[in-house]
Order: structure tokens, then C-alpha cells, then sequence
């Protein structure tokens, strides 16, 4: 049984905004350092590692996929945010979906352009990575501690992303 087809949409900071932060080197950088020679894009996501959690770097290699995409599986990380960083230019799929009562409510996709990464906020569902070219190598910032910071959720109706 089949669910929604959801068209991807542009990845933009504000579309994406309740689902956590676009990491891009997009206007003018906020300072100017090393001598003048480096433009510093700061602070550009809310990270959150929890009071007994720290920041873990992590470097995925992940499969990649094609659209249209059937999502059937979603998953929330309870303790601490999550960053993808592609370590490539190619643009990747990004699901995401309000919590309804502790399940996703009405999945979202999100095409990155190249270079954008994106950072989950802590207790948002969202789809796995999801590359669209090879090589699909992220770095991943996330949280390590004790605790579990994994939920999954299969959707009874996988939804199909397909392009804008």
C-alpha cells in the first residue's frame, strides 16, 4: 500500500527552518579572519548535545538512491541534533516531518542545492541519509553519550518523493 507522493522542494532556510538549520556559505561572511584571508561563516547551527552528551564527528558512506524514492522508515534522534556536511558538491534528498503525538505527522522532502549541508534539531523525524550521486560521503556531527538516541518509525504508508 502506497502513501502520499510528495514533490521535493528547494532547500531554503526558512522552508527548512522548523526542522533545524541549511549549512551554507550563502552571503557575506560574518567575520573576516586569518589575516584577511578566510571568510568565517559563524555559528550557523543549534547544536545540542544534551547535558551528558558531547559532539561526535563521524564520517558516513552512504548508498545512492534515485527519484522518485519510496520513504518507508523515519527516525528521530531524542537527545541531540544531527548535521549532514556532504564532503561532496552534489545535491542530496532531505525527508523530514513534524512530530503528531509521538509518530511523524505529513512527510516534507527537501532537494539540497550543492554544497548546502542541513542539521536536524533534536526530536525531529526525518528520513536516513539519502544521497542522489556517488560518492554518497557525509560528515555526520552528532551526539555521543549514554542513553538511546535512535527512535525509528515504519511508515504503514510509504510515501514516494519524486521532483519538483
Amino acid at each position: 500500500m502506497s502513501g502520499p507522493e510528495i514533490r521535493a522542494e528547494p532547500l531554503t532556510a526558512e522552508a527548512f527552518a522548523p526542522f533545524g538549520d541549511v549549512l551554507e556559505a550563502a552571503g557575506a561572511p560574518d567575520r573576516i579572519i586569518n589575516a584577511g584571508l578566510c571568510g568565517r561563516f559563524h555559528d550557523r547551527a543549534r547544536l545540542d548535545f544534551g547535558p551528558d552528551g558531547r559532539a561526535a564527528i563521524s564520517l558516513f558512506d552512504a548508498e545512492p538512491r534515485t527519484l522518485p524514492h519510496t520513504c518507508d522508515l523515519l527516525e528521530r534522534h531524542p537527545l541531540g541534533s544531527q548535521a549532514f556536511l556532504p564532503m561532496t558538491g552534489h545535491p542530496f534528498l532531505v525527508i523530514v516531518a513534524p512530530d503528531d503525538g509521538g509518530t511523524p505527522g505529513a512527510p516534507r522532502a527537501f532537494l539540497t542545492a550543492p554544497y548546502q549541508g542541513i542539521n536536524f534539531l533534536r526530536n525531529t523525524w526525518h528520513g536516513v541519509l539519502t544521497p542522489l550521486h556517488a560518492p554518497g560521503l557525509f560528515a555526520v556531527v552528532d551526539r555521543e553519550g549514554p542513553g538511546t538516541n535512535l527512535e525509528e518509525h515504519v511508515l504503514e504508508k510509504p510515501c514516494v518523493v519524486v521532483a519538483a
